[in-house]
């Protein structure tokens, strides 16, 4: 069974994962520089790459599941174990987000992008001249993101796994809706003047201990009831 709860903690944790707003602070700060007068640009901009974002994690999500779905049997011990399985991950998960509020440290393995892709990251983000640009480096640039987005994705994919092909689509809208919404909204309140791009950014910096905290709150939680089969 796929649980609508699960699959929105999932979602959610994504979403609010520092490396992804963290990117998408980059980006608007380049169109920025490279487009200081012209905010509509900024908008274009911001919107195509979180589009990129979108097309290129739906995609994976589509292979995720059909991996899953031809290695995994829907029912069966081996199944039970295997969901089991994915319950005892979000629990890890979660204590590594948890351990990033008691002691942090930049680019932690499994919650964060690891401090070897930063630069090149920003490299390709710098090349940003125009929304166009934006879309491309954002179909790049999803690639860098997997290392700290992934784990929440390959546990709502190995669930989905179980729903016939099709009737996993509208799920894998909704969990990438989710995941686009802080993007989104970030570019929105930039482009109208509500806040500015390094606010944003200093903010993030600011709360990037409780951001983990809510991630390992919400995956250990989830975890735990997938472990012991109340969110079968």
């Amino acid at each position: 069974m796929v649980t609508l709860i699960e699959i929105i903690g999932l979602a959610f944790v994504d979403a609010v994962n520092p490396c992804a707003l963290a990117v998408m602070t980059i980006v608007l700060m380049a169109l920025l520089l490279k487009n200081p007068e012209k905010k509509h640009q900024v908008l274009l901009g911001g919107l195509a790459f979180t589009l990129a974002v979108f097309i290129l994690y739906f995609l994976y999500g589509l292979i995720m599941i059909q991996f899953f779905a031809h290695a995994i049997p829907a029912t069966g011990k081996f199944a039970y174990y295997v969901f089991r399985g994915f319950g005892l991950f979000a629990i890890i998960l979660g204590i590594l987000n948890l351990k990033d509020f008691f002691s942090y440290k930049p680019g932690g393995i499994g919650t964060e992008m690891p401090m070897k892709m930063r630069p090149r990251v920003k490299l390709i983000i710098k090349k940003i001249t125009s929304p166009k640009g934006a879309f491309v480096i954002g179909l790049i640039v999803t690639l860098f993101l997997l290392p700290c987005t992934i784990g929440p994705y390959i546990i709502a994919s190995g669930k989905l796994s179980v729903l016939h092909f099709f009737q996993t689509i509208p799920w894998l809208l909704f969990y990438n809706l989710i995941f686009v919404i802080p993007m989104i909204a970030i570019t929105l309140i930039i482009h109208f003047g509500l806040t500015t791009v390094d606010k944003v950014s200093g903010w993030k910096e600011k709360n990037i201990k409780y951001l983990h905290l809510i991630e390992g709150l919400i995956l250990t939680a989830l975890g735990i009831l997938m472990f012991t089969g109340i969110l079968a």
